[in-house]
């Protein structure tokens, strides 16, 4: 994939965002009076400003905690939501102002703690209300206490001395919840696995003439090295061959149609790092190709990595981004980790699948009790998980490079996941970046799954979009270099449209509309319109008639209603709902405003 470099802008967001939910102290700098009548009025608005900000995330995130405190986990969420969005949307440059930084900085870490607790790290909530200088009472701190207290009650994961990556990790059954919304995670088939006993049937070989005409196809295919590598034929990988083509048959047909997205780019870079082609099988038993998959001991995405051994392979975990969840970089981060494991072993592949699975430590004590570095001798001492794990990939690598053979030739796979990759500013927000790419917000944080939030990091950072987008969509951005990117929206023009047209419908003068597209001597395409208040933009996207359509309703917005409030009373997509009236689904309606809604 090619990566498109863009000019990194300054950070901000799109629309002020207003809660009044809760009563909360006002916060004030200590500036003596007399001091006040030095300063300018232009200081003066400006420090009102700071304080107004840092009050109103203030507000939602003690109801947050509230939330918290009664085990309405969902609605916490939502406040502390609104408690960083106050941030985003304020239009304020955070990064210039080192008060609002180190508040905004702080309360992203302390969200992130709350959400995902870690005895080791707990959120500092005291810590703060004083860096945001909340005027809080003890009844507050009491409450703050609390929430600290309470996410921390049960154990959390605890990762083996050698931090392996496994989901037999030692965690406690009743680790706490983690997440405050339905986390878009899908099961992990480790889960199953470490279950799974084989009946009579599936471990019958002698007297299956099918099964043993396949088990001496093994022989022969690891005789010859047709598979790119070697390992010991043994009839427990024969008995997880008969296991797919019975009862497991709809798990390996789901596999081999979803290894279509992956393999290729798995493949390439296992190769890449002299790690044989064929490994990357792997995968598919640790995840089944799914980048969200999630096992009951928090290792996750496509290989399945838990926190500590991510974090030694260079996958980050922090409040922005799970890179576990990536495609390339957990790829590599895999396998490098096998190609360490493999040299461990002295080039055994069983025993460096096994320690993928169960860690170096428990690899290591079985062979020591076996006598000898041979899986199938240290079989006896290792995890039950981990016995069943090693012939499970060996059969799936088996089935996968002859699917005729085994029953599985009408599996067509899935076509390849394709997208470009472009550099993005810093906290650039999606939604703009799905306007500028024809797309959806859901669909980026589909493409890049190691996303937290509908903003990209606080930092350079490389995002994938829909394929063929790239060069369009650093063509739109580069029409603005002096503009925030997140202070403005993107418009598509009607033909015939002139700057002057533009201007009307969008609120913003003909001037700011020439100055955010530098460049641009007519307003063709998309069109970057700078925020100005509370004016929304209506892209061209149909007829500039202004006869409503057949089959649209015509409704009014109610004073606090933002597109996402309107959208849920319909009973429509938030999303579609936005792209109908040329708006975000984050935009906030002034009461009366006339809103198009498709009929259901």
């Amino acid at each position: 994939m090619k990566t498109y470099l863009l000019k990194v802008f300054s950070i901000t967001a799109f629309i002020f965002f207003i809660s009044h939910s809760f009563a909360f102290g006002q916060v004030t700098d200590s500036v003596a009076s007399g001091r006040n009548d030095a300063k300018t009025p232009e200081t003066i608005e400006a420090e009102k400003k700071v304080n107004d900000l840092t009050f109103k995330a203030g507000v939602s995130f003690k109801q947050g905690l509230l939330n918290m405190q009664d085990n309405r986990r969902p609605q916490a969420g939502e406040d502390f939501n609104k408690s960083v969005e106050t941030f985003l949307m304020s239009g304020v440059n955070v990064s210039r102002n080192p008060k609002l930084q180190n508040c905004y900085n702080q309360l992203i870490e302390t969200i992130y703690r709350i959400e995902f607790p870690s005895n080791a790290q707990p959120p500092q909530i005291r810590s703060l209300s004083a860096t945001c200088n909340w005027s809080w009472n003890e009844n507050d701190y009491k409450l703050a206490d609390a929430v600290a207290k309470l996410v921390l009650t049960a154990p959390t994961e605890t990762a083996p001395a050698n931090n392996l990556i496994t989901s037999t990790s030692t965690v406690a059954a009743n680790a706490p919840t983690q997440g405050f919304n339905e986390q878009k995670f899908e099961v992990s088939p480790l889960d199953e696995l470490a279950k799974l006993e084989l009946t009579p049937d599936e471990k019958q070989i002698e007297n299956n003439p099918i099964a043993q005409q396949q088990y001496q196809y093994i022989q022969y295919a690891v005789s010859n090295k047709s598979l790119g590598f070697t390992f010991q034929v043994h009839p427990m990988i024969q008995q997880f061959v008969n296991y797919y083509q019975g009862r497991g048959r709809g798990t390996m047909e789901t596999g081999l149609y979803r290894s279509g997205m992956f393999m290729r780019m798995a493949r390439r870079i296992f190769r890449e790092q002299g790690i044989p082609e064929n490994v990357a099988w792997l995968g598919q038993v640790e995840s089944a190709w799914k980048p969200q998959a999630m096992s009951w001991a928090s290792a996750s995405g496509l290989w399945q990595f838990i926190p500590g051994t991510g974090a030694r392979f260079g996958l980050r975990k922090t409040a922005h981004v799970d890179e576990r969840n990536s495609f390339e970089g957990a790829t590599k981060a895999s396998a490098q980790y096998l190609k360490f494991l493999a040299n461990r072993y002295g080039g055994n592949w069983e025993l460096a699948m096994a320690a993928y699975n169960s860690g170096e430590g428990n690899v290591d004590r079985a062979i020591r009790r076996a006598g000898v570095a041979n899986f199938w001798v240290a079989y006896p001492y290792l995890p039950k998980e981990t016995r069943n794990y090693v012939p499970n990939i060996l059969a799936t690598i088996l089935i996968a490079n002859n699917p005729n053979q085994y029953g599985f030739g009408h599996v067509r796979p899935a076509p390849q996941l394709m997208y470009d990759q472009i550099r993005v500013p810093a906290s650039t927000n999606l939604s703009l970046l799905a306007q500028a790419s024809d797309t959806t917000v859901e669909y980026l944080r589909y493409l890049n799954p190691e996303l937290r939030t509908n903003m990209s990091p606080p930092e350079p950072y490389i995002i994938r979009i829909p394929p063929g987008k790239a060069n369009e969509v650093v063509a739109v951005f580069r029409k603005f270099p002096k503009a925030n990117l997140n202070t403005a929206s993107i418009t598509k023009t009607a033909a015939g449209e002139n700057w002057q047209n533009l201007a009307n419908r969008t609120g913003v003068s003909v001037e700011e509309l020439q100055a955010a597209n530098s460049g641009k001597t007519t307003p063709t395409g998309k069109v970057v319109v700078p925020q100005k208040n509370k004016v929304q933009t209506q892209d061209y996207t149909r007829s500039t008639s202004m006869v409503t359509p057949v089959g649209v309703r015509v409704v009014k917005a109610k004073s606090g209603d933002t597109v996402t409030k309107l959208a849920a009373r319909e009973g429509v997509s938030a999303v579609e709902l936005a792209k109908y009236n040329g708006l975000l689904p984050t935009s906030i309606l002034p009461a009366g405003r006339e809103i198009k809604v498709p009929s259901r």
